[in-house]
């Protein structure tokens, strides 16, 4: 299977062909990448601002990108869309947006034909994406099942890509449609330019309670993995009333699907240089909502990165009491508690509702729908830098604001040596 993922220009547009063949059991993605995508050994920047963390080896960038003057950290991004998502996917880019950072947007293949040139209608309509060559979307989409094992191979497909790419970026990121972001990208910059970069941000927990009995022991098959237009999670008759037994050569964790890993550990998923991740894979194939085991089960089991994870998604999520399926959506009353929780990102949302307008508004500096956040390399009254994002004397400029301070503020109280260490893996 060939995957074809485009850079969408105002003019024209650049093509690059990523080779990502899928097996039912979901290996290919990580057994077909080159060894090259290993980083260098060094000393992880920021290290020694948290000594009760151990540095470890792995450089931010690969072997062979650009080492010209940069930024002092960059992301790269996953945003996952479904039918009736191209246009709240394409105002999340735009509120995401910075030229230090890569964008990959997966619209999956439920979505009709004509969303699918909708989205790269908006996304080649703005040049500024162009110009910095950093937003793709993928032109041959997944066939996803909503808690099945395509969500996870779809995640791990984007990992893929993203390094193969090979552009400096620090720490991956998922996000769906149905997110949007509390800081600006300059901000989320500041105050992750003194973290270690092998930090990982994943929620977990060993306590998996009514996922037991509901989530880890049935045995699912998911039908998008070897039909090609249907998607749906099925019990094979024959397991229905067996279920299996928890794992004893490893431990399982769940907690949140959305996650910030860092580049050593999305090689690690990618790579399973050492197998574990490889095993895992095959274990999570059948379970139901794999996102929400398999990075937390590999980060947990894993001597290099089990102290090197925080346990926090990074988001403001509001929930019913006792937690559904489902969150709630979030509107203008919450808006405070989103600003105070420090979080970098908020789900979910309603598409088009107000308070999106609040944050474009108040938080993200967005006077128009059309503009970018804030930042040093698009500034207010400065809009038409944001033409060229290759300025000069603006390519390395970083304008910080209160959303760095949130922000920090939650890192400092989640790093701090009691903190850190007391939610570690257990």
């Amino acid at each position: 299977m060939v995957m074809r993922v485009r850079v969408m220009g105002m003019s024209s547009s650049r093509e690059l062909v990523v080779s990502a063949v899928f097996t039912a059991l979901l290996v290919a993605s990580i057994l077909l990448l080159p060894s090259l995508l290993l980083t260098g050994g060094r000393l992880s920047p920021g290290s020694k601002n948290w000594p009760f963390l151990a540095a470890s080896s792995g450089g931010a960038a690969g072997a062979g990108e650009e080492q010209s003057p940069r930024y002092p950290v960059s992301f790269a991004y996953l945003i996952s869309a479904s039918s009736g998502d191209a246009y709240r996917a394409a105002r999340l880019l735009a509120a995401l947006y910075h030229p230090a950072n890569s964008y990959l947007l997966h619209l999956d293949r439920e979505a009709p034909a004509e969303e699918h040139r909708r989205l790269a209608e908006l996304v080649s309509g703005r040049g500024v994406y162009a110009r910095a060559g950093n937003v793709w979307i993928v032109g041959r989409p997944n066939l996803v099942t909503y808690r099945g094992a395509t969500m996870l191979s779809t995640t791990l497909h984007a990992v893929a890509v993203l390094l193969r790419l090979r552009r400096r970026w620090d720490w991956f990121v998922n996000l769906s449609a149905s997110d949007y972001p509390l800081v600006t990208q300059d901000d989320l910059m500041e105050a992750f330019s003194g973290l270690p970069r092998d930090l990982n941000f994943i929620q977990h927990t060993s306590h998996l309670g009514w996922k037991i009995k509901k989530r880890a022991r049935p045995v699912i098959l998911d039908t998008a993995l070897y039909e090609a237009g249907a998607s749906e999670l099925i019990r094979p008759a024959n397991v229905t009333t067996n279920l299996r037994r928890l794992p004893t050569a490893f431990k399982l964790f769940t907690g949140s699907a959305w996650t910030m890993l860092s580049r050593s550990f999305a090689e690690y998923v990618t790579m399973g240089w050492d197998n574990l991740p490889r095993t895992l894979l095959l274990y999570h194939a059948n379970i139901i909502s794999s996102p929400e085991f398999y990075f937390q089960t590999v980060a947990c089991n894993s001597r290099r990165f089990r102290n090197a994870t925080v346990n926090h998604d990074l988001h403001f999520i509001k929930w019913d009491n006792p937690p559904k399926q489902h969150p709630l959506y979030l509107t203008s009353r919450d808006l405070r508690r989103m600003v105070l929780s420090g979080a970098p990102f908020a789900r979910k949302f309603r598409e088009g509702d107000p308070v999106l307008d609040r944050i474009d508004r108040e938080i993200l500096r967005r006077r128009e729908p059309g503009q970018f956040s804030y930042g040093g390399w698009c500034s207010e009254g400065e809009v038409a830098l944001c033409s060229n994002p290759q300025e000069p004397s603006r390519k390395v400029l970083i304008k910080a604001g209160a959303g760095s301070r949130r922000l920090k503020a939650l890192l400092s109280k989640m790093l701090s040596a009691r903190n850190f260490k007391k939610q570690q893996c257990r």
